[in-house]
């Protein structure tokens, strides 16, 4: 299965509400309160993420098995744990990055 999550827009600007994640060099925003899923993304001048990533807005599609949407696919970014209870992976497609994104399953208790 394949479902839309969100699209990343690189920015310069510095926006209200933005999480940093250092290990990334990224700041991001606007993802919890967007009603179409818009995600803000500032990167720091260090960090480390491909310039694709950094210059081209990308899609996110929201998948049962990262590993399975990747195989076969020219990887950008490698499957990784940007927060907990989700891993994600970038390819690229036609020249833009596409984002997968595998959210770990909900604990009996949370059901």
């Amino acid at each position: 299965m394949r479902e839309y999550d969100h699209i990343g827009i690189p920015t310069t600007a510095t926006r209200p509400g933005e999480v940093h994640l250092p290990a990334f060099g990224i700041h991001v925003s606007g993802y919890e309160t967007s009603e179409f899923g818009v995600e803000w993304m500032r990167f720091d001048a260090d960090s480390p993420l491909p310039e694709l990533v950094r210059t081209v807005p990308h899609v996110a599609f929201r998948v049962d098995d990262l590993d399975a949407a990747i195989a076969g696919r020219p990887v950008l970014i490698a499957p990784n744990r940007p927060s907990p209870g989700v891993r994600v992976a970038f390819v690229v497609e036609n020249g833009a990055p596409i984002e997968f994104m595998e959210y770990d399953a909900p604990a009996p208790e949370e059901l």
